[in-house]
Formats: structure tokens, sequence, C-alpha cells
């Protein structure tokens, strides 16, 4: 009977979160209660929750304190110039194009959040792939699957989701995984470094003719809280020539190839993406937080310290230097707020599921029916069919529904088998690459609603791409003896 509404109760939890029926956070509080009480364990339930959220305390505030970081740090500015330069790079080249979004995707997705890499990528990166007439799903399949990769970062999403829903340490599950999640954002780099090679062959040898349009166009893109406050950002494209550039702003990324010099002297200037004159801008301050962001990240991979103790006196620390008088400071944190209740409420919300799951019993029937069904020779390998997994579960399901109500039953039957909980975490990290791009991801709507590209012709392209980066990551980790 357990085992019959352990699932059911998991099988519940996913429809109403597809379905759009529930919130996560809704769904994870009040289905595990009511089957609680189906279960006859009612009286009980208190004492689950009380546990798993003493348990995930330090998890939630790890991913509170870190998009605060984080999200503070974009909006001071530490990421503007990383933007200019990779536009510079880009110039007119179809392939320095797709390789600087890929680079542009993987630096800003450190903080976190999918939406406002998107964001940042699509904003500064859309107009050169326009006027280039560039295809815009190699722009979107190449930022979903850089950030899909990092993604796995500790305080992204996934890892935090694994740690919470098997009582582990996420440093425990990434540090490790390090190599092997290089190896696939390597692989991302060069199959964007293939893909502009092929855009350039498509479009062959431009000139400035080809590349302007006649006429101007002017959108402006609000982005909002968790990303860079009250910024704006200016995309331009369009209007005539003079004289080899075009006027104000545009001119660098629309320069011809053998106009290089007045180019590097206008990419300053041209499509920077963000509001460079936004009020939170701290550029004397930049050194100073540039050299504290690879100081924070190098104790987290040390582990000279917890995470969440490095990212709340990190936080404190970006706060009070760059935003010394207190009204500011809560305007930061006001900013952010959006991002920090969500991602800091599923995760106590959490508690709930995994309390009843683990304190009913469900998952130990869950686990047993499993084991009986999976063969024998299956049952050591419970790592790697959980890698394969990953890829369609995670992207026919959110990652609520996957790391909370499929992997802990995944993990009791590798259990079974020796199979360490923290190889299944790994593991179930795989099909990110893939899982940014799947309908079920609000992110991904940003990303293609900003760069006007439907959400079918994005799916037909980054699918087998995005498959074919997570089975590099499956494969590197098994090499490694990671998985």
């Amino acid at each position: 009977m357990l085992t019959i509404l352990g699932f059911a109760m998991i099988a519940t939890f996913l429809v109403l979160i597809m379905m759009k029926k529930m919130s996560p956070i809704a769904a994870l509080v009040l289905i595990p209660a009511l089957f609680c009480v189906f279960v006859g364990k009612g009286a009980k339930l208190g004492d689950y929750v009380i546990d798993g959220v003493t348990s995930l305390a330090p998890t939630a505030a790890m991913l509170m304190f870190a998009i605060v970081y984080f999200g503070v740090m974009i909006d001071v500015g530490l990421f503007d110039p990383i933007v200019r330069g990779i536009l510079k790079f880009c110039k007119a080249d179809p392939m320095r194009i797709v390789v600087g979004t890929a680079v542009l995707a993987a630096i800003v997705s450190l903080d976190g959040d999918g939406s406002t890499t998107f964001m940042i990528t699509v904003s500064a990166m859309y107009p050169l792939y326009k006027r280039l007439k560039m295809s815009l799903v190699v722009m979107t399949g190449i930022a979903a699957m850089a950030n899909g990769v990092m993604n796995t970062l500790p305080w992204g999403g996934p890892t935090a989701r694994a740690a919470t829903a098997l009582k582990l340490d996420a440093s425990d599950i990434f540090v490790p995984m390090i190599p092997a999640l290089l190896v696939g954002l390597l692989f991302v780099f060069i199959l964007s470094y293939v893909l502009g090679v092929r855009e350039r062959r498509r479009l062959g040898v431009l000139t400035l003719d080809e590349v302007l349009e006649e006429e101007k166009e002017t959108e402006t893109v609000l982005i909002g809280s968790g990303g860079l406050g009250d910024g704006k950002v200016s995309m331009r494209k369009g209007g005539t020539a003079a004289a080899g550039v075009t006027g104000a702003a545009d001119s660098g990324t629309d320069a011809p190839r053998d106009a290089e010099g007045s180019a590097a002297s206008a990419d300053d200037d041209g499509f920077q993406g963000l509001d460079p004159n936004r009020s939170t801008l701290r550029p004397k301050l930049y050194w100073f937080n540039a050299l504290l962001t690879v100081a924070l990240l190098t104790a987290m991979i040390m582990e000279w310290l917890p995470i969440p103790v490095l990212f709340l006196i990190g936080a404190a620390l970006v706060l009070s230097v760059n935003f010394p008088h207190i009204p500011d400071q809560k305007a930061r944190l006001a900013a952010h707020a959006d991002n920090v209740l969500n991602v800091s409420g599923m995760v106590f919300a959490a508690a709930v599921f995994t309390g009843v799951l683990q304190g009913t019993g469900m998952v130990d029937h869950m686990a047993k029916w499993m084991v009986d069904v999976i063969p024998g020779s299956m049952g050591p390998h419970m790592a790697l069919v959980t890698g394969i997994l990953s890829l369609p579960l995670t992207y026919f399901m959110s990652n609520d529904g996957f790391y909370f109500g499929v992997l802990p039953v995944l993990a009791e039957a590798g259990a079974a088998h020796g199979v360490s909980p923290l190889e299944m975490a790994r593991a179930s990290l795989v099909g990110q690459p893939l899982h940014m791009s799947s309908p079920l991801v609000p992110a991904v709507y940003v990303l293609v609603g900003m760069a006007k590209v439907e959400f079918g012709d994005h799916t037909r392209f980054v699918v087998k791409w995005a498959a074919l980066t997570c089975l590099v990551i499956l494969g590197a980790g098994m090499l490694f003896g990671i998985i």
C-alpha cells in the first residue's frame, strides 16, 4: 500500500505542476501533507517538517545569499567590461559572434539565474545576429546550452535540489564534478565554433552594404528585479552608412573587416547591452569586486568554509562596501527579493515533501519495488542509468519534480546495490544542458521572446545538440571515475 501511495503522491505532484494547476511551492507542501494523512501518520507531520527544515536551512541560506551576491555584482558593473570585450572581439565575424555568445552566457551564468543570463546575453548579441542576418536559433541554442552546463553550480538550483532531496552537502556533489562539467563547457565552445564556421560559410564574405539595414528600429527592454535593478537595455539596428561606419552607438559592429581601426575605437561604445549610465555602477570599486569574487570562488572550491557561510560573508561585504548607505542596501535587497523568496521558499517547502516521503516509509517501499524490477545486472550501474534517465525526465518534468520526486527513489534503489547517494546526485546533474530548453523552464521563454524566435524552432535546433552535450558530460564523468 505504501508503494502505491508513494507513486501516487509523486504522480499527483508532477501532474499538478506540469499542468500548472499549482505552483511548485504549494504542491511541495499540500500534496505530501494530504498523503501523510492518507497513510495515517498525520499526527507526525509536524515532526517530519521540522526535521526537514532543520536539515535544509544551510542550503536555503546558500541560495539566498548567492543570489544577492551575484545580483549586486551585476548591478555594480562587474560584468560590463566582459560584455564590451566580447563584443569588441566579435566584430562582424559570424564565427566570433557565436563563440562570443557561448563565452558571455557562461560567464553571466555565474549568478545562477537563467533569466538574468538570457536577458544580458540576448541584449548584447541580438543586434549583431540581426544585422549580419545570422540564424537566431544558433544564438538561443548556444546560450541555453552554456547556461545549462553552468546551471549546475551549487547556487544555480539543480545541485541544491539534489543535495536537498538526498540530504547531502552541495559542495560534495559539485566539486568532484568540476572536471566533467569543464569538458561539457569545452564541448559547447567547440560546438559554437563549428556552428559559427557554418554561419560564416552560409553568409559568405560580408561587406558593409550587406550588413546594414535601411530602416531604423530601437527597442528598450527593462531588466527586472534580480538582474540589473532599474537598468535598461537599448538594442539598435539599421541606419545608413556614412564614411564606412554608422553613426552614434552602433558604429563598431557595423564596420567592414578592412576598417578594423575604426571598428576598434567604436566598439567600446556600441551595443553594450547593459545601461552604461545606471545609478548602481561602482567603477572605482571594480577591482575590489573582481578580487572578492575570485577569492570567494576559490574558497568555495578549496572548501575553506561551508558554502553558505562564504556567500553570507560575501553578500554582507559587497553590500557594505558598494552601498554604504542603509537605504541603498535596502533598495538592492528589494531588487533581488523576488528571486530570493522563490528559491529559498522552494527549499523549505521541499522539506515537507522529502520529510513525508522519508518519514512515512514510502520511499523505502518504492525503492524495494524498483530493486525487484531492475535486473540484477543493472543494479551496480544505477548511476549510469540515472544519468541517462536525467535527459528525458528533466526535459519533460520540472527540476522540482525530478529531484524531489524521482531522484530519492532512484537513490534508494542504487543504495541497495552499493551505489552511493553522491554518485547518484552527480549523475542526476547530467541532463541540465537539455533541461534549460524544456517548455517547463520559464527562463527559456525570456530567451526566445527577446530573440524573437519561435519556441518550436528553438526546440528543433537545440534538442540534438543539448542531448549530445549531456552525453559528453556523462562520458567524462565515468571516464574520470566521478560517476
